[in-house]
């Protein structure tokens, strides 16, 4: 017997549409319920509104053509066309989009992410393009590549790192299964450009306390600053609940919000792991420790946003008489 939550999984995987997912979630809910000695009315009363598959940005390619062969302005195009008008390598792409450089448009049924050529067109119009957009997305990787930067040694560099004098803006994990952490190119500019005594100078009495502590606020200034960016990208309540509640441990989630069907639509709609994000199980582990909170004054801020966003999810909810986004 299939629960609800198997049926929800094997409509995301197939890519089938919102429609399809949602009626294959209240007929388990019905079965379920039948099995459980209730009536087919109360398992109705469970059901849950349409669920967003979510997926990375794909390759798949929607162009539609105009009269005379040439694209349409509203054509939806995906995300290798997309990144191949903009002469923007995959990473270079990637970056842009999660910086909100380039906005993607309605997602294809299967979940990928698809671009409008009106949104091209105004990257294109940007001053100085492509090499003004190539330099907002330039990242380097690691201690040696920033300290060269910034004409620092790397253990200097390391330390203004984990005291969060610089954030990350990425990581990927090396044949070593340590975390390398990517940062961008014109932040570690503007950082060096508005402290430069940070360069030369010794390190300040709250440094040398959260060192000596061996403390690292990579990770958690990265998490913030990747939630950040994922709740700037979409207006959707629930979508946006799906994003804090992405980083907290399970049994946080299980706390904040009781009803199982909203913690189905909240992980059908978890935002994927970000570009670079390694698929070698043993790297995997390493980095799936990146994306939850760890300490428990992360985990309460964050559980204090997905409370929020919760509420304005629900409400909306209860305006339009769906559970899920509309």
């Amino acid at each position: 017997m299939k629960t609800v939550t198997q049926h929800l999984t094997r409509g995301v995987t197939q890519g089938v549409t919102w429609g399809s997912v949602r009626a294959a979630m209240r007929a388990a809910a019905k079965t379920d319920a039948k099995a459980a000695g209730e009536t087919g009315a109360k398992a109705c009363a469970r059901s849950v509104g349409p669920v967003a598959p979510a997926g990375p940005a794909g390759t798949v390619v929607f162009v539609e053509a105009g009269p005379r062969g040439e694209p349409r302005q509203d054509a939806l195009l995906g995300g290798v066309r997309a990144a191949a008008e903009l002469g923007l390598g995959r990473a270079e792409f990637a970056r842009a989009v999660q910086l909100g450089l380039v906005r993607a448009g309605p997602r294809a049924p299967g979940g990928a992410a698809r671009f409008t050529r009106v949104e091209l067109d105004r990257v294109k119009a940007a001053d100085g393009f492509p090499d003004a957009l190539r330099a907002r997305v330039e990242t380097v990787a690691g201690a040696d590549a920033g300290a060269r930067l910034l004409g620092i040694g790397p253990s200097r560099f390391t330390r203004l790192a984990r005291c969060g004098h610089v954030t990350p803006v990425g990581y990927r994990v090396n044949r070593y299964r340590a975390v390398v952490w990517l940062y961008l190119v014109a932040e570690l500019g503007e950082f060096a450009a508005a402290d430069p005594g940070a360069l030369r100078g010794a390190a300040s009495e709250g440094d040398r306390e959260l060192i000596v502590a061996r403390g690292d606020l990579r990770p958690v200034g990265w998490r913030d600053r990747h939630v950040g960016l994922l709740m700037g990208r979409t207006a959707d309540p629930w979508e946006r609940a799906a994003v804090p509640a992405s980083v907290l441990p399970e049994e946080e989630v299980r706390a904040a919000v009781p009803d199982p069907a909203e913690r189905i639509v909240l992980a059908a709609l978890a935002p994927p792991p970000p570009y670079g994000h390694p698929k070698v199980p043993a790297a995997a582990a390493v980095a799936h420790r990146l994306l939850r909170a760890q300490s428990p004054e992360e985990i309460e801020r964050y559980r204090r946003d997905l409370d929020v966003a919760l509420a304005g999810a629900r409400g909306q909810s209860n305006a339009t008489g769906d559970r899920g986004p509309t």
